[in-house]
């Protein structure tokens, strides 16, 4: 089992020693995204969503404005600025402390998330492939990034299932050219995220699930796992999303053993208990 092993993300105004795995509670400030149970509705909401995942023992909260399931409403720049500026103000109402990531895949968005928001963390699903001004902004707003993997758009991707080479070996041929180029401007903080049901058939997804350890080896980056009630576990086991909390807690347990830095999830407390009792093993 590969043992945690600590880093640092340099955010606006601080630095954070990370020591032990963390926990990313998910806040969706959309009407449509896939788990109805993540959606909220006004800034009173998100307030009590966050103020139940710090008391739950989030160590950060990532929050979106854009659905990426297929088939989402498509959504201007400027209405997803609305809605995050409503979702920042509510979350640093509850904690000016708690660093948050923007789950955005739009340079103007991320800027303004960072510079006038407040944000810490910019999260692209697209790792810069939906936007080329993406990574010369991560650059110049000099915050962490959160590289992920995805082929095509979320209305695309499930045409693009073909790693001739694996799932794995492409992943991580894929992702490089980003990170290079990430290198190359001076981006040092940057998290991996393999892209857990991105342009990835059903048996991709545990293939990669359990090549975790391999995608440590690559990249020497900490690792971030979005596997939060999603259809590879729904689709595996004929249950809904509101049905997979356990199959989540598997999943991420899983997850933590292959190496993962950070867990993405709706449901925080059985989140961090999971990382306790992995964290006793290690």
């Amino acid at each position: 089992m590969p043992q945690f092993q600590p880093f640092t993300l340099r955010i606006p105004h601080r630095l954070l020693v990370i020591e032990r795995p963390q926990v990313m509670g998910i806040v969706n400030v959309t009407p449509d995204s896939f788990f109805a149970g993540s959606r909220t509705s006004g800034a009173d909401d998100v307030r009590r969503r966050v103020e139940q995942m710090i008391a739950d023992g989030a160590d950060m909260i990532d929050i979106g404005a854009y659905s990426s399931r297929p088939g989402a409403d498509d959504v201007s720049p400027q209405e997803e600025i609305d809605r995050l500026a409503v979702g920042m103000e509510a979350i640093r109402a509850v904690s000016e402390e708690i660093p948050v990531s923007v789950d955005t895949f739009r340079a103007d968005v991320a800027r303004e998330a960072v510079e006038r928001m407040g944000a810490d963390i910019i999260n692209d699903i697209s790792g810069g492939a939906l936007d080329s001004r993406m990574l010369d902004t991560v650059a110049r707003l000099q915050v962490p990034y959160i590289l992920m993997h995805m082929r095509g758009t979320p209305a695309t991707m499930q045409q693009h299932t073909c790693y001739p080479d694996g799932v794995t070996a492409g992943v991580i041929d894929e992702l490089s050219v980003p990170l290079g180029r990430l290198e190359q401007l001076g981006v040092s903080d940057v998290i991996i995220d393999p892209g857990f049901g991105f342009a990835k058939t059903l048996e991709q997804n545990y293939e990669l699930l359990k090549d975790m350890p391999l995608l440590s080896e690559a990249f020497h980056r900490p690792l971030l796992a979005g596997l939060s009630r999603k259809s590879m576990l729904t689709r595996l086991l004929d249950i809904t999303a509101d049905e997979a909390l356990c199959a989540t807690t598997a999943a991420n347990a899983a997850a933590l053993i292959g190496g993962a830095a950070i867990l993405r999830v709706h449901d925080v407390q059985a989140a961090v208990h999971t990382v306790k009792i992995i964290s006793m093993l290690q």
